[in-house]
């Protein structure tokens, strides 16, 4: 095998299984820094084998039993010798036996996401340590979905791995009592990587992160059935995916929503999501998650109805504005007040974002900004906005739209 296509088997296992194997290995020694760099080492060991020997039959398994090796010699440095040696040996015999088929290694995802949101760490680094350690996100990423610089996630994100491992969190699904007090992270953090697959269609990789937060959504659904936020979530996410195959067109360009095939949507993504909504709007207060899924749910009748509900939709803003606070919020908000007060008053409403300078590296605050500004006649401001907004843009085909939108407006 190649070296080449040793590394594309290599970025295929790590794609499907690194939370999986993370979350074993961190489970045994509560030190995810160590199982994150006993991991690499494996893939290293990996690219080094793999081309000469061939891929193993069970590539997770493979890489598992590397990494308990350098886990284990690490642990072995760490310990006195005679008081550490039992559990070193323990250790090493627990992980060769759950090593031995790919099926028996456990799938503890979840409960290493609760112990990322143990309360010794800082609440606002707990849903970013959950993108790390379980869906392999980089700090840059992380950093772009929470408006914090990539240096400052850095460092914060070690010091949250360095807390919990002083911490000495249980990697287990909390009791119900202190379910409540860490849901609220894990449910960020899911909805955080679902929002990450959502903005990079058409990608592989971004596809499968999408597709591992629903099913991370579903799977705290069934732990916390009584959770209405938790059913809020998943129904936003649903809603959202149902709208996937009607994004592009047949040529791979942009299509926003007001004018997509509407036969392209998933009915039973929706009937699904509405389901999860009624459910959790009767199972008690109206949190972040039933807002914004009833916003999808406003617009996507009004698509179907052909009878829009901007007024509803404004509305929902509002009260999610006041809980809130976010920028993002003020951002759709205008948005939707363009639909019913005027592209003036929509403008008006982002003078609040002008002076934050985490919009000044946002593509979706300048995107917004060009379209309102063209609406309202403000042809040299859309301009401006348009060219920072295509020079921000990562998605290609959101790129050439609004490059189209660009080119349109210079054209009169």
């Amino acid at each position: 095998m190649s070296l080449e296509a040793a590394r594309q088997t290599a970025e295929r296992v790590a794609r499907d299984s690194y939370g999986r194997l993370l979350a074993y290995l961190a489970a045994r020694t509560r030190d995810v820094a160590g199982a994150e760099d006993a991991l690499a080492e494996a893939f290293a060991s990996a690219l080094q084998s793999w081309p000469s020997d061939g891929v193993p039959d069970n590539p997770d398994a493979w890489l598992l039993t590397v990494a308990r090796r350098r886990q284990t010699d690490a642990v072995r440095r760490r310990q006195t010798r005679r008081a550490g040696e039992a559990h070193i040996q323990l250790m090493r015999e627990e992980l060769d036996d759950a090593a031995l088929e790919e099926d028996s290694i456990p799938d503890r995802r979840l409960a290493l996401m609760f112990a990322c949101a143990h309360p010794a760490i800082e609440p606002g680094m707990r849903a970013p340590l959950i993108l790390q350690t379980i869906l392999g996100l980089t700090a840059t990423d992380i950093a772009a979905a929470f408006l914090i610089p990539p240096a400052t996630m850095g460092q914060r994100l070690v010091r949250a791995k360095a807390r919990l491992r002083e911490a000495g969190a249980a990697f287990a699904i909390p009791d119900r009592q202190d379910l409540a007090g860490r849901l609220d992270a894990v449910l960020e953090a899911i909805y955080a990587a679902y929002a990450k697959g959502w903005t990079q269609i058409g990608e592989l990789a971004a596809d499968r992160l999408a597709g591992e937060a629903i099913w991370l959504g579903q799977l705290v659904v069934t732990l916390a059935p009584d959770e209405p936020e938790a059913k809020g979530m998943l129904a936003l996410m649903l809603y959202a995916e149902a709208r996937r195959p009607a994004r592009r067109d047949a040529h791979g360009a942009f299509v926003p929503l007001d004018a997509q095939d509407t036969a392209l949507w998933d009915r039973a993504a929706i009937r699904t999501a509405e389901s999860l909504l009624h459910a959790a709007n009767r199972a008690g207060p109206t949190g972040r998650y039933q807002i914004e899924a009833a916003i999808q749910s406003a617009h996507v009748a009004g698509r179907l109805s052909g009878r829009p509900h901007w007024d509803a939709v404004v509305a929902l803003y509002e009260v999610l504005l006041e809980l809130t606070h976010s920028p993002v919020v003020v951002l759709n908000r205008a948005a939707a007040l363009a639909e019913t007060l005027g592209a003036d008053a929509a403008l008006a409403s982002l003078d609040s974002l002008a002076a934050d300078p985490r919009m000044a590296d946002y593509q979706p605050y300048w995107a917004t900004r060009g379209h309102l500004a063209a609406r309202a006649g403000q042809r040299q401001d859309a301009l401006e906005a348009f060219n920072i907004a295509v020079g921000l843009s990562t998605d290609e085909a959101e790129r050439r739209y609004l490059i189209a939108r660009r080119s349109a407006l210079q054209d009169g």
